[in-house]
């Protein structure tokens, strides 16, 4: 019997070997990561100092905190840094210890495979596609009140690339606060959003200490194997629990020197930025003409798409446009996520028109 293989986002070696296309030919669209990649300052800065790999980081982080916190404008008291986002999920989940947990879905499969290894019972809040997988901010509230230990949301969201305001995430901590429940935010991609500051939970760090925000670098700085990721919280004795448990010099020298150098690169960032921006929004007009599929608003780096053209699946257009040197996301894995969907991320002009016209090729 034939099985379809399954691909991550990043799967590139797997895929090449399947399909015996070259890894170099193929252009990645399921990795959701910046395409300018490393900043050239924080490179050039990198090959100058690599002898700090002959010393240990310092145990605190001290430097790297505050860039942290001018960077998201709190106190670097309320920071802490891991070995990417992926460390501090595990963290906080083993010392909150829920009994009960909420998750915003469909969404990153991290957070249930995190909770597999607790006794936590897993209910999902389904965002619905008919509403352009806007949240129902009334009704949602309604679901926090029949109480859960942990609550789980990623803003924007990956793979709906839909978002939730600043305002509205203020209610939704509100009422957790009454309800005990305590809120983990991941916003690994709030930094390609359009207004970052009506999006992001930074602002509210110092009015609620039943959350924990957090981020890394391997997005929006395009450094995935850096394994560089820190949380945000106001809950100093949950802070410091955490931070009890953790593995000593957890993030490397190497990972802490970049670090600070990369929140501080002002013009990589802006460029990204303003990049991102522009063809987000040329991308989603050029889909907005093709027959044959629902386009989704976006607020993060990436793209969803529904395929509403008879008889062809989310690995149909994956495998056709892979035979086409593009890797996009089949997203038929993401739990809660019924239907034929498709994700890409917002990559150079170029490398943008080329996937558009492949779709169309695809879908015609």
């Amino acid at each position: 019997m034939n099985t379809k293989p399954e691909f991550h986002g990043s799967d590139l070696e797997k895929i090449s070997e399947y399909y015996g296309i070259p890894k170099d030919s193929i252009i990645s669209f399921g990795a959701n990561v910046n395409p300018l990649g490393l900043s050239r300052k924080v490179k050039a800065a990198l090959s100058r100092h690599l002898d700090i790999i002959s010393t240990y980081p310092d145990r605190e982080y001290t430097s790297l905190r505050c860039a942290i916190g001018e960077y998201c404008q709190v106190s670097p008291a309320h920071v802490m840094v891991g070995n990417g986002s992926t460390e501090l999920i595990s963290l906080l989940i083993e010392q909150r210890r829920p009994k009960k947990t909420l998750i915003l879905g469909p969404t990153y499969s991290e957070y249930a495979r995190e909770l597999s290894f607790s006794d936590s019972t897993q209910d999902y809040y389904h965002l619905n596609p008919d509403t352009g997988f806007c949240l129902n901010i009334s009704d949602f509230l309604e679901r926090l009140e029949a109480g859960y230990d942990l609550l789980i949301i990623c803003n924007p969201n990956n793979p709906t690339s839909s978002v939730i305001g600043t305002s509205d995430m203020r209610s939704i901590l509100s009422v957790c606060q009454k309800a005990g429940t305590f809120v983990m935010i991941d916003e690994t991609y709030v930094e390609f959003a359009p207004d970052i500051s009506s999006v992001s939970a930074m602002s509210l760090i110092e009015e609620f200490d039943n959350f924990m925000v957090l981020r890394g670098v391997s997005k929006f700085f395009a450094a995935p194997g850096l394994r560089l990721g820190y949380g945000v919280t106001s809950s100093q004795s949950f802070l410091a629990r955490v931070k009890e448990h953790q593995i000593p010099w957890s993030l490397n020298s190497i990972a802490a020197f970049a670090g600070e150098l990369m929140l501080q690169d002002t013009n990589y960032i802006e460029e990204t930025r303003s990049l991102i921006t522009a063809e987000r929004t040329r991308m989603l007009e050029e889909l907005h003409k093709i027959s044959g599929i629902t386009v989704y608003d976006a607020a993060a780096n990436f793209i969803l798409i529904r395929i509403r053209k008879p008889g062809m699946t989310a690995f149909d257009l994956f495998e056709a446009c892979i035979k086409q040197g593009m890797m996009i996301r089949d997203c038929s894995s993401f739990q809660c996520l019924e239907g034929e969907y498709v994700r890409f991320c917002v990559m150079g002009r170029e490398e943008n028109s080329r996937l558009i016209e492949g779709i169309r090729r695809s879908l015609g």
